[in-house]
């Protein structure tokens, strides 16, 4: 059993974790400390050639081939790994794996078959090596999907084998054209323990068909996901390669205790709206020891979209994004937002390694949203060769339709950032509120962006806060004279949610 290198392995081949950071961070004019500064510089840069998605063996495994690894974890989101009453192959199904022959229906019937155990001790369908082309199809509950060692799942180059669904509650329309969207590749909604995992097998959207669509501006409904499940609790997708995603790769949404681990997200670096993973409405969710190239953002959190999502008012909290690794050079490693209007909460982003994209950690939202974003810690980061290290934006000027009223505006407030260190940066963070909304409750701390020239200041506006050993200096309003003490911020005590 394989899987790939952790994080902190990574990190080992660089500059020594978060114990270096510190002292980097610890930023001095002084000949010695700047001596000290450049030599971890070099060193890190000298590494850099490896930290690639490696994958090492596991000490140990369970039967459903996923991982015991003890490190800090939180797939207790999960719970107690199913194992299956009734296990069958797709060839048992007359599945032909030689990357041409459609296999849709057979996907659907062994599915269909295999429900009959939901009740009854659970099923799992085994996908051999091979190639297996498919247009999309539904899981159920209480099942395993499980690639072995060398198969691959394609998805259908026919838009007629992607059917037309529903539009999201929360955004009111498809994302990116008005009534329906596709489907997803791997669908499913209102179901409970579910495991997609496997032997490091692989999904494989084929997505340049999409892209090409959206590039050449033909395309008539929202694109699909590659994986998307709704209104769904109990979810693990792990060790596996997802790659060439039609739009967003992974997509819980209105979903609970989710677990997304030990995965590899690849797709082309201009590919159109590829986002990693992005659990939206969603609560108790894992990210972690995940490595993803992507078009877009790596991970982003979201919640609907300004009118719907405000009045579903279906929130995104307790989410943990751990030990993630990537590049994306149009977006950012984790971003929150911009669709946030059912409101955000109780974000952890720790141990992010980013490097050759726009921007590190960023926050999205807009006039319109409405929401909240509360309760943001963000720690443990090291970017390189990254445009804007940490950035807040607004004015996307981005809605589903004339109906979004301009006075529901965000409330943002309580926003932590420690232990970070950026090499070779181009440019200040940027940190932009909303004139009727400012940002407040910004504190960072032990943050040192090295290489932005001494001549480029911060850019903030309407944001309040503290900043405490930050390098370069930042802007008046995080160089507050008041205590650092609510730094521990809760958010209960200060957004109105009614």
């Amino acid at each position: 059993m394989l899987k790939k290198m952790d994080f902190d392995e990574k990190q080992s081949f660089g500059f020594g974790g978060n114990a270096m950071i510190a002292k980097v961070s610890r930023f001095s004019w002084s000949p010695f400390l700047f001596l000290i500064t450049l030599i971890a510089f070099l060193s890190f840069q000298i590494t850099t050639k490896t930290i690639y998605p490696i994958k090492i063996a596991f000490s140990s495994t369970s039967k459903t081939g996923v991982s015991t690894d003890t490190r800090t974890s939180c797939v207790g989101f999960f719970g107690e790994l199913p194992e299956r009453k009734a296990v069958m192959s797709i060839r048992e199904f007359g599945g032909v794996g030689d990357g041409k022959t459609s296999n849709t229906e057979t996907f659907r019937k062994a599915i269909r078959y295999l429900q009959r155990f939901g009740e009854s001790g659970g099923a799992q369908l085994n996908v051999p090596k091979g190639r297996w082309v498919t247009g999309s199809f539904n899981l159920t509950s209480n099942f395993t999907l499980f690639l072995e060692e060398g198969a691959v799942i394609l998805g259908s180059q026919d838009p007629k084998e992607w059917p037309i669904i529903e539009p999201l509650p929360s955004y009111g329309r498809g994302r990116e054209r008005l009534g329906g969207r596709h489907i997803s590749l791997v669908h499913g909604d209102g179901l409970t323990n579910v495991v997609i995992t496997g032997n490091n097998g692989t999904i494989d959207g084929q997505g340049k068909m999409w892209w090409e669509l959206w590039w050449n501006r033909t395309l008539e409904h929202t694109r699909g996901h590659l994986v998307e499940l709704m209104n769904s609790n109990n979810i693990l997708i792990a060790n596996l390669t997802f790659c060439n995603a039609p739009f967003w790769t992974i997509h819980p949404v209105y979903c609970s205790n989710v677990v997304v681990k030990d995965m590899t997200i690849l797709a082309p670096l201009k590919a159109p709206n590829t986002d990693g993973i992005d659990p939206d409405s969603s609560t108790n969710v894992c990210i972690e020891d995940c490595y993803i190239e992507s078009g877009d953002d790596l991970v982003a959190v979201k919640s609907g979209w300004d009118q719907y999502g405000i009045k579903m008012a279906r929130p995104s909290s307790n989410i943990v994004v751990r030990r993630v690794s990537g590049t994306t050079p149009t977006c950012s490693g984790v971003g929150i937002g911009s669709e946030m209007s059912g409101g955000i909460f109780n974000i952890t982003i720790e141990d992010l390694h980013v490097w050759d994209s726009a921007a590190g950690v960023r926050i999205k939202t807009d006039n319109g949203r409405g929401g909240y974003i509360a309760n943001i810690t963000i720690s443990n980061v090291t970017m390189e060769r990254v445009k804007v290290p940490i950035r807040f934006s607004r004015g996307s000027n981005d809605h589903p339709d004339e109906g979004w009223d301009p006075k529901a505006v965000p409330v943002v407030k309580g926003i932590s950032i420690r232990n970070v260190v950026s090499f070779n940066s181009t440019k200040a963070p940027v940190l932009e509120g909303i004139e009727d909304a400012p940002f407040g409750g910004i504190c960072m701390k032990n943050v040192s962006l090295l290489g932005v020239v001494s001549s480029l200041s911060w850019h903030c506006e309407f944001v309040s806060g503290f900043a405490d050993e930050v390098f370069p200096t930042p802007c008046p309003q995080l160089q507050s004279n008041i205590s650092s003490s609510w730094c521990s911020y809760s958010w209960a005590s200060s957004v109105n949610l009614n």
